[in-house]
């Protein structure tokens, strides 16, 4: 079975991402420059994978699932994916200029968000290029083909989870005491909710964005 990552990097071409490498050169874009938008997008690229997973496995435990009973876990030698090497510097919401608040705006309206994730702050470290990338996908978000793509990495992430050895033998009514002994259950698992429900586009969105650059 494919992971969410890879899922959606493959199936994202649907979309039909605009190549954008050839139009940041054209303004003025250096190769290091690419190339550290490239590094950037590679971090969440890889990272918001296992966080997504995290982010399921915590809800369908605090709904009341269980984790298979398998202890069967294979021994990696070597990591599973690349290692990047990016920094990540955030252009925060209070330091943007006019025009590129306007587009965190429209990011936060279009795509629901309760606040700005860290990819598109970090990504908006280069203004002129977050609002290309962000012009190019804005139109996509309505479309079947979006709306399916991101169906489709939740419904891979949930069936990736169900699939896991339970080496640690992780309990959902530990879980749900755990959450209980610092606030009310629903209050956590709407939070919980809340960030599963934002990954699966998020991971639609930076294979969007990585698939742009490609």
């Amino acid at each position: 079975m494919s992971s969410p990552q890879a899922f959606g990097r493959k199936k994202v071409s649907a979309l039909r991402p605009p190549p954008l490498r050839k139009r940041l050169a054209q303004i003025g874009y250096a190769q290091r420059e690419l190339q550290e938008i490239d590094e950037s997008i590679e971090i969440f690229s890889e990272g918001n994978f296992p966080y997504l997973l995290l982010a399921t496995l915590a809800r369908l435990l605090l709904e009341g699932e269980e984790l298979n009973t398998s202890h069967d876990i294979s021994i990696q030698t070597g990591p599973a994916s690349p290692t990047t090497a990016g920094k990540l510097v955030l252009m925060e919401y209070h330091h943007a200029d006019a025009s590129t608040r306007l587009v965190f705006d429209d990011v936060k309206t279009v795509l629901g968000l309760p606040f700005l994730n860290t990819d598109y702050r970090a990504l908006a470290r280069w203004p002129s290029y977050f609002a290309l990338a962000w012009a190019d996908l804005r139109p996509r978000l309505q479309r079947g083909e979006y709306e399916s793509l991101v169906a489709e990495v939740h419904e891979v992430a949930v069936s990736t989870v169900r699939s896991l050895p339970n080496y640690g033998n992780l309990r959902g009514e530990t879980l749900r005491a755990a959450a209980q002994s610092s606030a009310s259950e629903d209050e956590v698992l709407s939070v919980v909710r809340l960030f599963q429900w934002l990954l699966p586009s998020l991971v639609a969105n930076i294979a969007f964005f990585r698939s742009q650059l490609r």
